[in-house]
C-alpha cells in the first residue's frame, strides 16, 4: 500500500504524529491470526503470536522471521516485565506465564478463588512490577484458538497480580469481554477495551478509562472512545498520551481525551500494535495473517 493512501486525517494534530512519506511495510504474511507483538530492544527483535497455528514467532531487524516457540499453548498477548522477562497469556492452558532468562516457564496465574481462569488475553506491567491482564472467554468458545469449555468464572474480569506475593485481585468485573489494555504514560490511568460487540451487538465497541489509585484499585471506567469500524482489540500509548488502537480498517489514533485524531489504514483487520525499533518510533501492527510496520513521528512509552 502506498504511503499516500494509508493516512486518514481527522484532526490536524495527527499530521505531527505520522511521517507522511513513510509507507506501511508488510514484514510477514503466513499467520492465521497474528497477535501479541512485544519489542525486545536488547535483542533487536519483535516477538508475536500466531494463535490458531499455536506458535510464537520472532522478527529480527534484518528482516528474518523464525519460530520462537513452536508449541505456544495458543499464546495470545505478550509483554515484558521490568526485569526484561517475557510475560505471555496462554489460551490453551488458560494461564498467565513468565519465560525466565534461562528459558524455563513459570506459571504466574491459572485460577482465581479455586476456579480456572477463562482465557487470559492481553497483559501489561506497571512500574511497581504488578502485572495487569484481561480474561475474556474467547479462548474457550471453540477449538480454534484454544479448547472449547464452559467458563468457570462468573464474570469476565480484569486482574492485578502481585508477583512478589502471588496475590491475584479482580480490579474490574463489569465487562462483556475485556481485551486490550494500556497505562497512560504517568500510570495514573488504565485504559481497557471491551470487544463484546464481536458476539453481541448490544455491547459497544469502545475503550474505557479508569483512574488508578495508589493502592492499586481502579475507579471510574467511563467510555473514552468508540471504534467506528470493527472492534478495539490491542492498543498502546505514545509518550504524549495518545492511544493507538487496533480496529477493523486499521489503526485508530485517539488523544488522551478520546478524540479521534486519525487512522493508519491497513488492508487486513488489525488485532494489536506495539512501538519498537531503536528509537521506539516504529509502530508494529499485527493484522489477521500479517505483521506490518510503519515509522511514526512519535515514540511509544516504555511500558510494553
Amino acid at each position: 500500500m502506498s504511503n499516500s493512501s494509508i493516512y486518514e486525517i481527522h484532526d490536524p494534530r495527527f499530521r505531527h504524529l505520522v511521517v507522511g512519506s513513510a509507507a506501511l511495510d508488510e514484514l510477514y504474511s503466513d499467520c492465521r491470526w497474528a497477535e501479541g507483538p512485544v519489542w525486545f530492544a536488547d535483542l533487536n527483535c519483535l516477538i508475536f503470536s500466531d494463535i490458531p497455528n499455536e506458535r510464537m514467532l520472532r522478527y529480527s531487524q534484518d528482516g528474518e522471521v523464525s519460530v520462537f516457540r513452536p508449541r505456544s499453548d495458543f499464546a495470545n498477548g505478550n509483554t515484558r516485565d521490568n526485569q526484561g522477562r517475557l510475560i505471555t497469556c496462554q489460551h490453551g492452558a488458560r494461564r498467565l506465564v513468565r519465560t525466565e532468562i534461562d528459558g524455563t516457564i513459570t506459571v504466574l496465574a491459572d485460577s482465581y478463588q479455586g476456579k480456572r481462569l477463562n482465557s487470559p488475553n492481553d497483559v501489561v506491567v506497571k512500574s511497581d512490577d504488578t502485572i495487569w491482564f484481561t480474561d475474556p472467554s474467547y479462548g474457550i468458545m471453540s477449538n480454534y484458538e484454544g479448547y472449547k469449555a464452559e467458563p468457570e468464572q462468573a464474570t469476565r474480569n480484569v486482574y492485578r497480580l502481585d508477583p512478589a506475593s502471588g496475590m491475584l485481585t479482580v480490579v474490574a468485573s463489569d465487562f462483556g469481554q475485556p481485551n486490550g489494555l494500556a497505562f497512560s504514560p504517568d500510570e495514573s490511568k488504565l485504559y481497557i477495551a471491551d470487544s463484546a460487540h464481536s458476539h453481541d451487538s448490544n455491547w459497544p465497541a469502545h475503550i474505557r478509562s479508569f483512574d488508578v489509585r495508589a493502592d492499586g484499585t481502579l475507579v471510574g471506567g467511563d467510555e473514552l472512545c468508540v471504534i467506528d469500524k470493527g472492534l478495539p482489540d490491542g492498543f498502546r500509548s505514545d509518550i504524549a498520551g495518545n492511544i493507538w488502537s487496533s480496529a477493523g480498517d486499521g489503526v485508530h489514533c485517539f488523544s488522551s481525551e478520546g478524540e479521534l485524531l486519525g487512522k493508519i489504514l491497513v488492508p487486513q483487520t488489525v488485532s494489536n500494535v506495539t512501538f519498537g525499533g531503536p528509537r521506539r518510533n516504529r509502530l508494529f501492527v499485527t493484522a489477521t495473517k500479517s505483521l506490518y510496520a510503519v515509522y511514526t513521528a512519535t515514540s511509544g512509552v516504555r511500558f510494553c
